[in-house]
């Protein structure tokens, strides 16, 4: 448990049988409720699979900036695949100033990979879709980075089939209730770099500014690398997420609260800056945001409104609010 606010939770147990998957159901509903955040262990990710990807991670941003922005993300591509353009996740939020906040961009590097970016992955997409959504990810030539990357998502899209599954147990509908919405999901995996910082950024810039993800769930890969994710919670205290081995961090976005009335909560976060006795270490981070099928329609749940709990989002496409969302933090 971190700070009585980000519990560990071990999804061995929802493979034991229904019983099993509705007591861990009750107990993510709770988390979900308070938090928006979980550490999971148990997840059933190869050990392999993970130091694969880890190590081609860290072999791409060791390229030279020549190599890596001949791979930088086409300014036409809503998804930015690719090695990503300077911007802030601040100002994604809806009340943001966002030219003040991209004058402070994030201080890390990125890189980006989608399913729809794949030679099967764009089929089914409405007609007044962008074409752009299926530009192609761009490959670093590096050995073993395509196959490293491609399994580890296919490692992500189970465990995230296996997550929803367990939440819409947690919010009383049957379990296979979010599948039609997310077979055809539209989730980066985006590899964040943050180097080390000889001179300290300026006033107010983060490695990550102040920002909620967007998607339905987010599954996050952290390393032990000084300055690192903070959540903040009820009483506006931010609270470190520590590294623990062989886990992931799990947060619901800001589409998982429209769909469960506000019942969940797309908490804020933020990546810090490293103390300065600690500024020359590097750190490493892959989230898979896990983003609907494009024409998925985000409205308020069966379970989670009533006549005195009315429904307070008005409906969204998925696609829409995703691509809405990039725009504002790194413009097009």
């Amino acid at each position: 448990m971190v700070d009585g606010y980000v519990p560990v939770i071990d999804l061995a147990s929802a493979r034991t049988g229904e019983a099993a998957d509705r007591r861990l159901a009750a107990v993510i509903d709770e988390v979900c409720r308070t938090s928006g955040f979980l550490v999971i262990v148990g997840h059933g990710v190869a050990d392999d699979t993970i130091a694969e990807m880890y190590r081609a991670t860290r072999e791409f941003f060791a390229l030279p900036a020549a190599v890596k922005n001949g791979l930088l993300a086409d300014p036409a591509d809503p998804l930015m695949r690719g090695f990503g353009r300077k911007g802030s996740l601040a100002a994604s939020n809806a009340d943001a100033e966002v030219q003040q906040e991209r004058a402070l961009p994030d201080v890390s590097e990125t890189f980006t990979v989608n399913r729809l970016g794949e030679p099967d992955g764009g089929q089914a997409l409405p007609a007044d879709a962008d074409p752009a959504l299926t530009t192609p990810n761009q490959w670093p030539e590096l050995p073993g980075f395509t196959e490293a990357y491609r399994r580890y998502y296919a490692a992500m899209e189970v465990l995230a089939g296996d997550i929803m599954r367990l939440f819409a147990l947690a919010l009383g509908l049957p379990e296979d209730w979010f599948q039609d919405k997310i077979e055809r999901h539209m989730t980066n995996l985006t590899a964040n770099y943050y180097p080390a910082q000889p001179e300290p950024p300026a006033p107010g810039q983060l490695r990550k500014g102040v920002h909620s993800d967007w998607g339905s769930l987010t599954i996050l890969y952290q390393d032990r690398g000084a300055g690192g994710l903070q959540v903040l919670d009820k009483a506006d205290r931010w609270l470190d997420v520590p590294y623990i081995e062989n886990s992931f961090v799990v947060n619901i976005g800001d589409l998982m609260a429209i769909w469960t009335n506000n019942r969940w909560v797309s908490t804020v976060h933020r990546v810090v800056n490293p103390p300065r006795e600690l500024a020359a270490q590097e750190r490493y981070s892959v989230p898979f945001f896990h983003q609907p099928a494009y024409d998925a329609v985000i409205e308020c749940i069966p379970t989670c409104a009533d006549l005195d709990n009315p429904a307070r989002h008005a409906s969204v496409r998925s696609g829409d609010y995703i691509v809405g969302k990039f725009s504002r933090a790194y413009g097009s």
